[in-house]
């Protein structure tokens, strides 16, 4: 599969990434994913910023990319934890955001994204996660499975 296969594969499992319009591609030769600006994305319309709930969704997608980009699509890593800072607020326009793997285990990995706006040196949010990997995964469910 090619890189650009694997990145629609990604997107084509995680339905709220298609429901958001979000598109993964690369920047820079990193990979970076996009937020179009929506009106339907506003969560404070006073303002207007974006719905806190979109930033750290974008942030998330980022950060499955960037980890499916290091070990693969199958099966999908599953977060633990997710935790969101937000910076300032995102204002009505297109959204970016990447992410680096900053600990790779057998069972679990650790992530870094960030989210900017014009200039990625101000973030308007940054997030550091933990996932659970595919192997880890398979056996907590098969420990987990009822007996005969």
């Amino acid at each position: 599969m090619s890189a650009s296969e694997d990145l629609a594969a990604l997107l084509e499992a995680v339905p709220y990434a298609r429901f958001l319009g979000v598109r993964l591609g690369f920047e820079e030769e990193r990979l970076t994913a996009s937020l179009p600006f929506a009106e339907s994305l506003i969560g404070n319309p006073l303002l207007p910023a974006l719905h806190g709930g979109v930033i750290g969704a974008l942030l998330e997608i980022a950060a499955i990319g960037a980890l499916c980009a290091e070990i693969g699509l199958e099966p999908l890593p599953k977060a633990i934890t997710f935790t969101i800072e937000y910076r300032r607020s995102g204002r009505p326009v297109a959204t970016r955001a990447r992410a680096s793997v900053t600990k790779l285990g057998r069972n679990v990995a650790n992530v870094s994204a960030n989210a900017w706006q014009d200039d990625e040196t101000r973030p308007i949010a940054i997030a550091h996660g933990h996932f659970l990997l595919g192997q880890a995964r398979e056996n907590t469910q098969a420990l987990l499975k009822p007996g005969p």
